[in-house]
């Protein structure tokens, strides 16, 4: 087991095939893909699928989203972290994104804000990257508070599959300026 980070409360560690279950009850929750499009797993197949594809993205890009497991239980509790983006999304290609996704009794524990603080630091201070993007959908109050609250700026809103989204970026020079006020 490769551990990235340690936070407070968390290990960040690469996605790991005994996440299965975890990413089961992650995936197929029909709450968690309430802003996602609306379709959840409905099988494991699927998610191994996800594992194999986050764990292939290691080896391919070097990053790609990590688990997020409780020190004190170490409970599967979602992921988060960076992705780099091969398909055209929102007129880019090849950058990268910042995400988070958590089972649903871990909301509203501030838990995807302590684990995307450090991954944005491993973005800039580690992989030495000159940006970083995001998006949410409209009406996901909770992920746009955490997106702005992590230092990216709204740019624009566009469609993703149909899905309305607002579309978010962070350049080297303004983490380092967020840092320096804080």
């Amino acid at each position: 087991m490769k551990i990235i980070i340690e936070t407070e409360r968390f290990i960040l560690r690469e996605m790991l095939p005994t996440d299965l279950d975890g990413m089961y009850e992650l995936d197929s929750d029909p709450e968690v893909h309430t802003y996602l499009g609306n379709m959840p797993a409905t099988n494991r197949n699927k998610v191994i699928e996800t594992i194999n594809f986050v764990r292939q993205q290691y080896q391919d890009n070097g990053i790609g989203r990590w688990a997020i497991i409780d020190k004190n239980t170490n409970a599967f509790v979602g992921w988060c972290g960076l992705k780099f983006v091969t398909d055209i999304t929102n007129n880019q290609k090849n950058f990268y994104d910042i995400g988070y996704r958590l089972l649903k009794k871990y909301w509203g524990q501030g838990i995807a804000t302590e684990t995307s603080i450090p991954a944005l630091g491993y973005a800039f201070n580690t992989l030495h990257l000159n940006e970083v993007y995001a998006s949410a959908h409209i009406d996901n109050v909770g992920s746009n508070k955490i997106l702005q609250k992590l230092g990216l700026r709204y740019i624009e809103t566009f469609y993703y599959e149909d899905i309305p989204c607002n579309w978010y970026k962070i350049t080297n020079e303004e983490y380092a300026y967020k840092k320096l006020k804080e």
